[in-house]
């Protein structure tokens, strides 16, 4: 991650003797771009939902890529995403615009044949991927599209079940040393995270870490509009919360407690044990409102407007959040009605997202229906979501070529803060406390503080969305470009390696068996049970 540490000169300062917060300090633009090389790499964004749409932005704004092409079942999808990043304001080309993943291997496959016969004006190809489709549909494209040995980068979490990671695993491993993969685990690439990253590991400002506690706050209404709502709501049609959510957070504390300090070089120290206790507490029919009687839609409800705030009206319509009166008509809005902003008029508009709101079902409906699409207006105390609201995940690690450590991971729904996370790491010489926009160091011998202010690049997870964007990028055009091997790019760039994007996941579903079956799991022998067996070795442990 060598290439990442250039940036902190630009995008950190620091003030000695002062804990006191300081006011933030918000780049409103990036860095400048890398030099374009001559064949600059290009990319097919595949999902061109709000995931896919941020990776096409940021590959135009900070990298030094092309969007190539999109594939994208929804034409107003596909027709948004190609007319901002790919063809304008005219049709798209041949190559450019795909119904799905499908289309675009058939066709990538005839248009190399094409080129290899000699056949003059073929279109170029493309050089990678970004895969930003639904999480239960990563496995398959990314399987699918192996044997034309692009470049790669998955939107997290890698797959919905430990079987489907270990088998994108497998599809990926022959091509390590010619291609480069990246998981969209953005909180390694921001410029507060990479900071944190140096003053404990690199420095040592505190010694050896003997804790950790980290918290995700999801936020008391985002959790209602993904979690209860939304696409992630039901562990049974996507995965548990604690992987769409807080997969990256498992992997922030893998790679400041367990991975090696220099990328691909030494041994991981690897976890002891695993243990975790959750549940869903709030949003269940036993915790509804009595007032609230049999509604299973905000907009019939009797506790009206006020009277409940999760109601759909309060987050999607109404002027204190992030409702269509506030003037909002990005996400969540977008989510509920997708070309929201194509109608002419603030009552249309207004017309429309009530018509969505009032959609619901009843017991009559099948289940499969209930299932296959979101439900926005819908009672959160009435929905199908069983996915946990609250959960505390522990990690512990054995005292070996490094000392023993403990972490601690609280992701929680009812919070003010939305994804503003905050940790805390306890040393033999001191403490830090980071909380997503500062990073204060306190020296037990000295009694001296040092408060750093990371620079906020970017809104999209302080600014990983787009470090991670360019670091792929870049990564890439060194491959393409410059006759770089993949390994070195991988880790100079990336980072981070397909062992431990597998190991993260892993233990992610080993928190889980651990919650659920309410006991503690040794980690080596879960790991050689559950995923050793299908490997060669267990050394990816």
């Amino acid at each position: 991650m060598s290439q990442l540490k250039n940036l902190l000169t630009k995008l950190t300062k620091t003030q000695d003797g002062d804990a006191q917060p300081q006011p933030e300090t918000l780049v409103s633009k990036p860095p400048p771009k890398p030099e374009m090389s001559a064949t600059p790499p290009r990319f097919l964004i595949i999902g061109a939902g709000s995931r896919g749409q941020n990776y096409a932005a940021a590959i135009d704004s900070v990298s030094n890529g092309v969007v190539g092409a999109v594939a994208e079942p929804l034409k107003f999808k596909r027709e948004s995403l190609g007319r901002a990043h790919i063809w304008g304001d005219g049709s798209p080309g041949e190559g450019q615009s795909f119904h799905d993943w499908r289309e675009f291997f058939a066709y990538e496959q005839d248009r190399r044949r094409r080129a290899a016969s000699g056949e003059e004006n073929v279109p170029e190809g493309v050089d990678g991927v970004f895969v930003c489709v639904l999480d239960e549909m990563h496995r398959e494209v990314i399987v699918g599209l192996a044997p034309l040995g692009l470049h790669i980068m998955c939107e997290k979490p890698l797959a919905c079940s430990l079987q489907d990671c270990v088998d994108m695993y497998k599809a990926m491993r022959p091509s390590q040393s010619t291609k480069i993969f990246s998981i969209g685990h953005v909180l390694r690439y921001s410029p507060h995270n990479i900071l944190l990253r140096k003053l404990l590991i690199e420095d040592r400002v505190i010694g050896e870490i003997s804790s950790a506690v980290h918290t995700e706050p999801v936020g008391w209404w985002h959790f209602t509009h993904s979690y209860v709502r939304g696409n992630w709501r039901n562990e049974n049609t996507t995965a548990p919360s604690l992987l769409t959510k807080s997969c990256h957070d498992i992997d922030l504390l893998l790679w400041l407690l367990c991975s090696p300090e220099k990328p691909g070089q030494g041994e991981p120290h690897l976890p002891e044990t695993v243990s975790s206790v959750g549940n869903l507490h709030l949003f269940k029919k036993s915790r509804k409102p009595k007032a609230a009687g049999s509604a299973t839609n905000c907009m019939k409800c009797p506790l009206g407007d006020e009277g409940c705030k999760f109601s759909a009206k309060n987050i999607y319509l109404g002027p204190k959040l992030k409702g269509l009166q506030a003037g909002n008509t990005r996400w969540p809005v977008s989510i509920v009605v997708h070309d929201i902003e194509d109608y002419p008029s603030h009552q249309k508009k207004e017309e429309m997202l009530i018509k969505a709101l009032e959609e619901d079902y009843n017991d009559s409906t099948p289940k499969s229906e209930i299932q296959a699409r979101n439900w926005f207006g819908r009672c959160v105390f009435e929905a199908d979501n069983n996915v946990c609201d609250d959960q505390i995940v522990t990690i512990t690690w054995p005292e070996s070529t490094k000392p023993s450590k403990t972490a601690t991971l609280h992701m929680v729904a009812q919070t003010t803060k939305i994804c503003e996370r905050y940790s805390n790491f306890y040393g033999e010489h001191g403490e830090v406390h980071a909380n997503s926009r500062r990073i204060v160091v306190e020296d037990f011998n000295t009694g001296e503080v040092k408060t750093y202010h990371p620079r906020v690049e970017d809104l999209g997870h302080g600014g990983g969305d787009l470090g991670l964007t360019r670091q792929f990028v870049m990564a890439c055009d060194r491959v393409k470009n410059h006759d770089w091997e993949a390994p070195r790019a991988q880790d100079e760039f990336i980072g981070c390696t397909l062992d431990e994007v597998l190991r993260s996941h892993a233990m992610v579903f080993a928190a889980e068996e651990a919650r659920l079956g309410r006991k503690v799991l040794d980690w080596e022998e879960w790991w050689n049970k559950a995923v050793g067996k299908q490997m060669e070795t267990n050394r990816h442990a």
